[in-house]
């Protein structure tokens, strides 16, 4: 999935870009900016989401799709949400952070997946959670550089880069203790450094010097995405074992295809795995959840 950056800036295909500079007056933001509709649209999901209940292990979710050039890293956090509620049991305390031309407009189901609304998001979500009981699982799916960036791009208003530090340093400042952290980009390894830490479960779908693979204009989902959230999460309702499932199967994958292993990598805090065992006491792992790939807006 990796996206070379050309100039400090992502790589952006000139039929999207042209696209996306035609976009009608509705879908265009307001005289205060994109990140003051993302904060306001921020605000609501997270007056809409269950209360947290004390003396229980909730689970609070966190969906960042960043690369909005392609439909792939949008379906992965849909089917997140899918999952999160019917598999996990989380009663539905997902949020979702989406960059796709979905996104735009008045009517637009989901904000924008940039720094700044990644950064409050993480903020309310620290609020809403009680930091000794509850856990928050971020999934970041995009495209990932060699110089370890995130992609958050979506043409012409969005090209960022996201770096460990921006991330931790958000989650940091939100007061979000117990943290479960799966990116999925190439390059993604390289996060592990600045992210792990004695109450941190840290996934990625890569080693920090390896690309991953499936992404792309005719993909449904990821090589990692597949394997991890709906091989894995349907085989183990846990992240760890679902890892375990997630890794041979993408392993058979990308030996199949005769492309290098991109050697995913899981580094277990000292801490996060007695939290996570009380959350699963508690939690009545669901059905299942097959994928079901979005409609395709022509």
């Amino acid at each position: 999935m990796s996206i070379r950056p050309v100039r400090g800036r992502w790589r952006l295909p000139a039929l999207l870009l042209g696209a996306a500079l035609a976009l009608p007056a509705c879908a265009q933001p307001a005289d205060d900016g994109w990140d003051a509709r993302d904060r306001q649209m921020i605000d609501r999901a997270l007056a809409e989401l269950p209360t947290q209940r004390p003396g229980i292990t909730d689970l609070y979710v966190l969906g960042f799709a960043g690369d909005g050039q392609e439909d792939v890293f949008r379906n992965e956090v849909l089917h997140l949400q899918q999952v999160a509620a019917t598999r996990l049991g989380n009663g539905g305390r997902t949020l979702l952070l989406v960059n796709h031309p979905d996104s735009l407009g008045e009517d637009a189901p989901h904000p924008l997946a940039t720094r700044a609304s990644l950064r409050y998001a993480l903020a309310g979500l620290g609020q809403a959670m009680d930091a000794d009981e509850d856990i928050l699982l971020l999934f970041a799916t995009t495209h990932g550089s060699e110089d370890h960036e995130l992609a958050a791009v979506l043409p012409p208003m969005i090209d960022e880069g996201i770096t460990p530090a921006d991330l931790r340093d958000a989650l940091d400042d939100a007061g979000i203790r117990h943290r479960v952290l799966v990116v999925s980009a190439c390059f993604s390894g390289g996060f592990i450094r600045d992210l792990e830490g004695p109450d941190t479960l840290m996934i990625t779908a890569a080693s920090a010097d390896r690309p991953s693979f499936g992404c792309g204009a005719e993909a449904d989902l990821t090589y990692f995405g597949r394997a991890w959230l709906v091989d894995g999460l349907n085989a183990a309702p846990d992240f760890i074992g679902a890892y375990d499932v997630a890794t041979r199967g993408i392993a058979d994958r990308e030996r199949e295809a005769g492309f290098e292993a991109s050697l995913p990598q899981i580094s277990i805090g000292s801490h996060i795995s007695r939290r996570l065992q009380q959350w699963q006491a508690t939690m009545e792992p669901g059905p299942p959840v097959p994928f079901t790939a979005p409609p395709v807006d022509p």
